[in-house]
């Protein structure tokens, strides 16, 4: 069991939380990338040895199609992570490809720590539900070995499939109720979803990179949109609780995704118990080591003995 001290000392070891991004391109990565950093500005780059490289020349190189994966993109509205964008290999490059494969096996098996990649990302859109799982997909989770690295895949642009659904049943829907035309047609994108195939082509037994789980993005290009469940998701599949800790930690702010992660701590350690408990002092430290924007403090509560957490803001 993890406590915050283990946390914090695998955070300083690791340095960063490290995702790599993959997709075609206009797939929303950038969105994504800045939705989960709260932020519209475009993000610092840095080389494989942590130099910062100027901006313009990142751009440039990228324009003319000089792409370099092993580069690491920091927003400063968070730079607790550390993002590796892979793009390319959709256009049927070999190279692109190889380059992708290496990184992924390098870094999900490097021995150290601030080296590692810790979440992939796989974007694929749904603007074209008819090719959703094309080449790039299908060479990525059949020949590249994440190792213990969990990969999220991430539907964007599904909005898309709602005006497809209501075009597709429109005359079904005259005279009915709103409340029911609504159902219709979500009933209707989640057949068009399960037509695609695509979750049957990710759960292909001879897959190399299996997927941990899958989110599906609407209107991201809309203000009022987040990626909290993404982050969710990713956090779940995190096998080691000292990198959950460490994600949760980048997402200070987001006060409801540190009490989903509390409550998921006594949630699992009730499942393993098999039995219902009283939440005790360990619990209570437990549940507050998800909160880092708080400070934990020890308190003996005199009237009973009872030894409590107290959270009491954390003074900046």
């Amino acid at each position: 069991m993890a406590t915050i001290r283990d946390a914090q000392n695998l955070r300083e070891r690791i340095g960063h939380c490290r995702v790599l991004i993959i997709g075609r391109a206009n797939a929303g990565k950038t969105t994504i990338l800045q939705k989960v950093c709260n932020t519209t500005d475009e993000p610092e780059i840095y080389d494989i040895k942590g130099n910062k490289i100027d901006a313009a020349i990142a751009q440039s190189s990228i324009q003319r199609g000089n792409h370099d994966i092993t580069t690491g993109m920091v927003f400063k509205s968070n730079p607790g992570f550390v993002f590796h964008d892979s793009c390319g290999f959709e256009a049927g490059s070999n190279e692109e490809f190889e380059k992708v494969k290496t990184f992924i096996s390098e870094h999900a098996h490097a021995t150290k720590l601030e080296e590692r990649i810790h979440a992939i990302w796989y974007c694929i859109p749904m603007d074209d539900p008819s090719r959703t799982f094309q080449r790039s997909e299908e060479k990525f989770f059949l020949e590249c070995d994440t190792g213990y690295v969990p990969v999220v895949v991430v539907f964007t642009k599904f909005e898309v499939l709602r005006p497809v659904a209501y075009g597709e049943i429109k005359k079904q829907l005259r005279g009915v109720s709103g409340e029911e035309r609504s159902k219709r047609i979500a009933e209707r994108v989640e057949e068009l979803f399960s037509k695609t195939g695509v979750l049957d082509r990710l759960r292909n037994l001879e897959n190399r990179a299996r997927f941990k789980s899958y989110v599906r993005l609407e209107h991201m290009n809309q203000p009022y949109t987040n990626c909290n469940t993404l982050l969710e998701h990713t956090i779940l599949a995190l096998d080691n609780e000292g990198l959950r800790l460490c994600l949760v930690w980048t997402q200070q702010s987001n006060l409801e995704l540190c009490i989903q992660c509390a409550v998921m701590t006594l949630v699992d350690r009730a499942c393993q118990q098999s039995r219902l408990h009283r939440i005790n002092y360990e619990d209570q430290y437990d549940i507050a080591k998800w909160f880092p924007h708080l400070k934990v403090r020890r308190r003996l509560i005199q009237s009973d003995n009872a030894l409590i957490v107290v959270l009491t803001d954390v003074v900046h």
